[in-house]
């Protein structure tokens, strides 16, 4: 183990950041690009880029979950993660090339369908992502010890990766997409390439306990309790809308959408004092769920449909105006949430806790949004109110992993990793499918934001109900019986 790894140094923070950082660019790149590229050099409508974008999430619901249990029961080229961090970022190098060469793409194999090698494309971008996402984050956890320094290796992971996502926005302001997304896998190769090899993974955890009973799936199916109206309705419209089928409608919506509710409102009265620590940390994980899933809605509206929203309020402003603005919202964005995590949200936890922090940066971001569904009308004004959502984006990609790894058993980190993923991946593709066949039909485009808004006040109430974990307290091994240590 090298010196400034056993250390736990401010050098060995900014080195394991990276590889999460590469992900997050490609990351920065597909919001930055995607959208533009679609509506205006493919003539996609609105709701056509929404199932474009829903490529991602499908690959997230299957992605994290299964690569995160490969990453952990896997050991080769000198670590759990490492092999699928470098596999990750190779292959999402090359799925960004072939973004703004999708029309090649169609024409070299014969078809005049832009629509299904758009997908096909994002699909495998964020597969490629998933893959080496859920590892650059469980390794954090893996080298990190509980408590202080595992929540600032999570904001100094976010700093890092904020800062190189703020950059990813400025260099497609200056330069132009198509810079960006080939300079963007430049990059993403060399983080995932070259920092794995100065990180070194513990081989050998605490053993494990055999299962005395149970089934691994069903633990897991019922670990993910409050996203079950998500993943019903994910089942449903996933096929209903590849295959293009009328449905004149909406009981499923509504059912998925009662469900939803009513699984997490149950999530969250439920109570952890007088229980086991593995029951107690079994609810801890459904409200961190629970709470988090709506944040996604509301996030991931914006990135997909914030370019309709500009189309909307702004008619006066070309493709190329609009996209620029969408560049610099979304670098004041990230410089927001760059500077926040490691210099402020990281201090401020070890006095008011990652819970209670978080929530208070949540209910900012409701404040934000609604800020620009009602006053978003220039530039200026939507430029104000992206810094004050970047309060609450800082804390999204940051303290969650903190909150939610101290509640789990860190030999199946990768595991539950994939299960929390299911929180942001099934909100996306309610924003993707849902919210985007609710703001094609719908003339006021403005409404975009006051959906973000609705979600992301109910995200702060939701986390107000979620306990924050001490270090000592028992971690959830949801492989063993009920009721067991």
């Amino acid at each position: 183990m090298r010196p400034f790894q056993q250390q736990l140094t401010n050098a060995f923070y900014a080195m394991l950041a990276l590889p999460a950082t590469a992900m997050g660019f490609a990351l920065s790149v597909q919001i930055s690009a995607l959208s533009w590229l679609l509506s205006t050099k493919y003539g996609l409508s609105i709701e056509e880029v929404g199932l474009v974008w829903a490529a991602g999430p499908i690959a997230g619901i299957f992605g994290q979950v299964i690569f995160g249990v490969l990453s952990d029961n896997t050991w080769f080229w000198g670590g759990r993660r490492r092999p699928f961090i470098i596999l990750g970022g190779f292959l999402a190098a090359l799925s960004l090339l072939a973004l703004p060469n999708l029309g090649i793409l169609s024409d070299k194999l014969g078809l005049d369908a832009i629509l299904g090698v758009a997908i096909v494309v994002a699909l495998a971008l964020d597969l490629s992502i998933n893959v080496g996402f859920n590892p650059t984050r469980s390794v954090i956890a893996d080298v990190t010890p509980e408590g202080v320094e595992r929540t600032k290796g999570y904001t100094w992971m976010q700093t890092i990766s904020g800062t190189f996502g703020m950059m990813a926005y400025v260099i497609g302001a200056i330069a132009g997409k198509y810079f960006l997304i080939y300079f963007g896998a430049g990059l993403v190769l060399f983080f995932t390439l070259i920092p794995p090899f100065f990180i070194e993974e513990p081989k050998d955890f605490e053993e494990e306990k055999k299962p005395s009973g149970g089934n691994g799936f069903m633990e897991g199916l019922l670990a993910i309790r409050p996203l079950w109206g998500f993943l019903i309705y994910a089942a449903y419209r996933i096929p209903v809308r590849l295959l293009e089928i009328e449905i004149r409608h909406h009981y499923m919506e509504i059912f998925c959408g009662v469900l939803t509710v009513v699984l997490i409102i149950e999530s969250l009265l439920q109570k952890e004092a007088g229980k086991s620590a593995s029951q107690a940390s079994l609810i801890g994980f459904k409200k961190v769920l629970a709470a988090h899933s709506f944040t996604w809605i509301g996030v991931q509206t914006m990135f997909i449909y914030m370019f309709s929203f500009l189309q909307y309020r702004l008619p006066e402003m070309n493709n190329e105006q609009a996209g620029s603005v969408i560049d610099v919202s979304f670098l004041i964005l990230n410089g927001v949430a760059a500077i926040l995590p490691a210099f402020i949200l990281e201090p401020i936890t070890r006095k008011a806790g990652r819970v209670r922090t978080h929530m208070y940066c949540i209910a900012i971001m409701a404040v934000g949004y609604a800020g620009l569904w009602l006053l978003g009308s220039t530039p200026l004004i939507i430029y104000i109110f992206m810094a004050v959502l970047g309060i609450g984006w800082a804390a999204t990609v940051s303290l969650p992993f903190a909150i939610m790894s101290q509640k789990v058993d860190k030999k199946k980190m990768g595991l539950f990793m994939g299960l929390f993923n299911l929180s942001v991946v099934l909100p996306q593709l309610v924003a993707s499918l849902g919210v985007g066949e609710f703001l094609s039909g719908a003339e006021d485009k403005t409404l975009t934001f006051l959906i973000c808004a609705i979600c992301l006040g109910i995200s702060a109430l939701a986390w107000s109900m979620v306990r924050e974990q001490k270090p000592e307290e028992g971690a959830l091994d949801i492989t063993q019986p009920k009721g067991g240590h």
